[in-house]
């Protein structure tokens, strides 16, 4: 037990550093852990591009204070017979500037004044004309000290003192000056990263307040929403933003809104299917026996009760029929298109021959080219076009020459393809056309469920089509198909 309890403990203490660094993690790639990083990371980046001619100037100012000692000390040198300076004292002013050897240019020309015991022996020296130097050359030449091998020496050349005593040269070693920039860039990296982790919690809480906590509570909102749409609770809190996201809120409040009102809308017609799926049976049984009188009625020798039963027969059976469509309407979900390449030519022929058969004669003219492919599926194609002929035939009834014509064309770019089917019917009535694609629509055939067009529409969008009604007049009416063209 006791061996137990202590693999467990190890377990444990294993686990935690485990847990502490999946959360460190967890917050680094978050929202809130990128846009912190971001932050500080940009104020770096400032501060980065801001320290290299800081460095310029802060080794000018240590050169030019270097020039300014020297020079201080070679007026002690040649005063020191009046002042009375000893070697020693000399020797103290030649370190304080750092100088191994001080001198003057005179007409171009450098005339030592005073060295150090030693000189420099055979150490390189750079040359630098502090008063030649622009920004740049000085950014590199910053550069080039924290680059520079050891043991190298400096030669300034520059006006002390604001140019009151002519040039002066000076040699320097260049260790001094790199140890004194190395402090002066440790003590600006830690005040960048002081300043960037100060500037960029300051950013930090500004947008994680402004924009990052309420495009948090949207998230949450759309993601509640997802999980349980047809609950009021999940509504999003609209704020008093008058900016984006205050218009985000809004616009998914009232998308909510209509969501909600589509779901309750679904259910109450799922109800009413249900409702009529229950009563069906009954309602073709009533209907059945309200048939067969009607059928004795109608063979009866008296011509009035045979027209009232010949009459009667035919409300009856548009009433099965309207039954009947109502609940293959509520029940049928189309399949997903299969689309392949269709002969339109034939496919127009075979649609216009069962209809022929099925409802009525009618003059038949094809003008497609025979080659003209679309991208269809040859089911879905067929049960449009027979819709759209069956139609036109009943529309044509009482015409004296009942005429279907359709012709097709290229649409823009040739991506799509226009089939137009036309009659000489007396058109659609402006009343119907508003409707005209509606489930349960109005129709201008007695006896019509008004599903039709509203089936070969959602037909032609689910095969990337679609059917409109292109014009109506007393020479008939056109509609127009639009398919997907497939190249040869």
């Amino acid at each position: 037990m006791e061996i137990r309890a202590d693999i467990q403990t190890r377990a444990e203490r294993r686990a935690a550093p485990l847990g502490a660094m999946q959360a460190v993690r967890k917050a680094l790639v978050s929202m809130p852990g990128k846009l912190l990083g971001l932050s500080i990371g940009f104020v770096l980046l400032a501060e980065i591009l801001i320290f290299f001619p800081s460095a310029a100037n802060y080794r000018s100012d240590w050169l030019t204070e270097r020039t300014d000692d020297a020079y201080l000390a070679s007026l002690a040198v040649e005063t020191a017979d009046e002042m009375g300076l000893g070697d020693e004292m000399i020797a103290n002013l030649l370190s304080s500037a750092d100088a191994v050897i001080v001198g003057r240019v005179y007409d171009g020309m450098n005339v030592p004044l005073l060295a150090q015991p030693g000189g420099i022996g055979a150490a390189p020296v750079v040359e630098v004309m502090l008063a030649e130097e622009n920004l740049f050359e000085r950014i590199f030449n910053t550069i080039g000290v924290f680059l520079a091998p050891e043991g190298r020496y400096l030669l300034i050349i520059d006006e002390p003192m604001a140019g009151e005593a002519g040039l002066i040269s000076v040699v320097v070693p260049e260790a001094g000056l790199k140890r004194d920039l190395y402090a002066y860039s440790g003590r600006v990296l830690w005040l960048s990263i002081f300043i960037a982790v100060m500037t960029g919690g300051l950013i930090y809480l500004c947008l994680m307040f402004m924009f990052v906590r309420p495009m948090r509570k949207l998230a949450q909102a759309m993601t509640q929403f997802q999980q349980d749409p047809g609950n009021p609770a999940c509504t999003v809190a609209l704020s008093r933003r008058s900016d984006e996201i205050g218009e985000a809120e809004s616009a998914l409040a009232a998308m909510q809104d209509e969501v909600r009102t589509a779901f309750r809308q679904r259910e109450r017609l799922a109800a009413l299917g249900g409702a009529v799926a229950r009563i069906n049976h009954d309602l073709r049984n009533v209907l059945t026996s309200a048939q067969l009188i009607s059928d004795r009625l109608s063979s009866n020798a008296d011509e009035r009760v045979a027209a009232m039963g010949a009459r009667l027969v035919r409300a009856v059976d548009r009433g099965i029929r309207l039954c009947e469509d109502t609940l293959q309407y509520g029940r049928s979900e189309e399949r997903p298109p299969e689309l392949q390449p269709v002969n339109l030519r034939a496919a127009l022929d075979d649609a216009a021959g069962d209809a022929f058969a099925a409802t009525g004669a009618a003059d038949w003219r094809n003008e497609v080219d025979e080659g003209l492919l679309v991208e269809a599926d040859p089911d879905h194609l067929h049960r449009i076009f027979l819709n759209l002929f069956r139609n036109a035939l009943q529309a044509m009834e009482k015409t004296p020459t009942p005429l279907i014509h359709v012709r097709a064309r290229l649409m823009g770019s040739g991506e799509s393809v226009c089939v137009e089917v036309c009659d000489t019917g007396p058109g659609v009535p402006a009343r119907i056309a508003e409707t005209l694609f509606e489930p349960f629509g109005r129709t201008g055939s007695r006896g019509g469920s008004g599903l039709g067009l509203s089936i070969v529409r959602e037909l032609a969008r689910v095969m990337g089509g679609d059917v409109r009604l292109q014009s109506s007049s007393d020479a008939g009416a056109v509609f127009e198909v639009r398919l997907r063209y497939q190249e040869r």
